[in-house]
């Protein structure tokens, strides 16, 4: 049992059999917490979900994710806010491919993230940020912003998030004609994946190997 739901147990006893009011705000704040987590995590798995290619219920994902994101405002959770308002952005982009509103929750997410110092999130808002770029023919933004992400994802030595990083740097170079720089992160990539047992990401490089 979560040690949050836990304690808002024990907390009732005390109120109701002790009379003892004084800890109820302070575990409603933390039930609060607790379900904004459990919103999120809920959200993400859906999103899994919709990525695998299975039915999955959409409106529901972005249900969860703007719940998590009022209780996160509420308790004035500014990481908090910044991971929601990125799953926002993440599911227009990615769901909805409605490139508006997933600019403005990825470009807030980034703002906050900036300000909250959650380096893994803002790795993950940029990393939007940049595919969002690419597709709308912004080169130039878009390496800055993958190159931005991918230098926070190596400092957390998150190995597999450079990976699929690389993926995005490997099309823009080819879309540009760099053909020795796509080669060079390709193999860079290729082996960061396999070493990370990143089977999807090795498959994503299967397809980008063959445009060079």
């Amino acid at each position: 049992m979560d040690e949050r739901v836990r304690q808002a147990g024990e907390q009732y006893e005390l109120a109701i059999f002790q009379g003892d009011m004084t800890g109820l705000a302070g575990v409603d704040r933390e039930l609060d917490a607790a379900e904004a987590e459990l919103a999120l995590a809920r959200g993400k798995l859906l999103h899994a979900h919709f990525v695998d290619g299975r039915e999955g219920k959409e409106s529901r994902e972005l249900e969860l994710f703007q719940r998590s994101l009022e209780l996160y405002e509420a308790l004035g959770d500014a990481r908090g806010r910044a991971e929601a308002l990125f799953w926002i952005g993440c599911f227009h982009q990615v769901v909805r491919d409605d490139a508006e509103p997933a600019l403005a929750a990825l470009v807030s997410s980034a703002e906050l993230t900036r300000e909250s110092g959650d380096e893994l999130i803002l790795s993950y808002a940029l990393r939007h940020l940049g595919i969002a770029a690419h597709r709308d023919g912004r080169a130039e933004d878009a390496g800055r912003l993958l190159g931005e992400s991918t230098e926070l994802r190596r400092k957390l030595g998150f190995t597999e998030g450079v990976a699929a990083n690389l993926v995005g740097l490997i099309h823009l170079a080819i879309d540009q004609g760099r053909s020795a720089d796509a080669e060079a992160l390709l193999a860079e990539a290729t082996a960061l994946a396999q070493a990370a047992g990143a089977a999807t990401i090795v498959d994503q490089l299967a397809v980008a190997r063959g445009r060079l």
